[in-house]
């Protein structure tokens, strides 16, 4: 697509099925490029840091190194090169959903979802929009309300209270349970009429005094401490 920039993307998977067909549905967007893939963890470690993509798509579960484990240290404070990642995972994945929201992961897609979310989810990432497949995105996200996250993330960043939380303005708290419900900076600008602008200048801020390192981990924090989710 003239005058986007070119999104450059990682697909880590052991089933090259699953890759080559990731590859061949991204391959036909104009503004989406495969630089790389890695049939295991530790291949996408260094594929990351020879090729610097911008998105990497990754499987959890992976033989020599997991993908858990790959997006800890892709997320790490002090790397010099830090991607969006996103996900890739199935239905009975959920405990390894909740360690990824810790490790900070960008966001979750389903193997099976279609070419279009396939697409979106990469353009969301990339520009720090971040996708979660609607049909596990309060499925996920209220397992943290309701005590089902995995042992060790209630004190990990954005998934616990932290002093800034009580300093959300009423319109950051607007913001924040419509992020927690799955909608897109576009969907909230116009659900709260307000530009796409100022909702991002009011997740910036809300990163900042919750701690949290993505649109993922404010929902996750929305979802815990009941924020989020209070209809049902």
């Amino acid at each position: 697509m003239e005058g986007r920039p070119v999104i450059r993307v990682l697909l880590a998977d052991d089933q090259e099925i699953v890759r080559t067909g990731m590859a061949m549905i991204l391959s036909a967007e104009d503004d989406i490029q495969v630089v790389a893939q890695a049939q295991d963890g530790l291949q996408a470690l260094e594929l990351a840091e020879s090729h610097r993509p911008d998105v990497v798509l990754m499987d959890i579960r992976m033989p020599r190194l997991d993908g858990l484990d790959a997006l800890r240290h892709l997320t790490r404070p002090h790397a010099a090169h830090r991607p969006q990642v996103v996900m890739v995972t199935t239905f009975d994945d959920e405990d390894y959903l909740t360690r990824a929201v810790a490790a900070g992961a960008a966001g979750f897609i389903l193997k099976d979802s279609g070419p279009r979310l396939l697409a979106e989810a990469v353009r969301a990432a990339a520009a720090g929009d971040s996708l979660v497949s609607p049909s596990i995105t309060v499925r996920l996200l209220r397992r943290l309300r309701t005590g089902g996250s995995a042992p060790g993330t209630a004190s990990a960043p954005g998934t616990a209270a932290r002093p800034g939380a009580t300093q959300l303005s009423p319109r950051e708290r607007e913001v924040v349970v419509l992020l927690a419900e799955g909608l897109t900076n576009a969907e909230i600008a116009t659900a709260l009429s307000i530009t796409v602008g100022t909702v991002k200048t009011h997740l910036t801020n809300v990163q900042a005094k919750l701690g949290a390192r993505n649109r993922v981990e404010i929902a996750a924090w929305a979802w815990r401490n009941r924020v989020a989710g209070q209809g049902g």
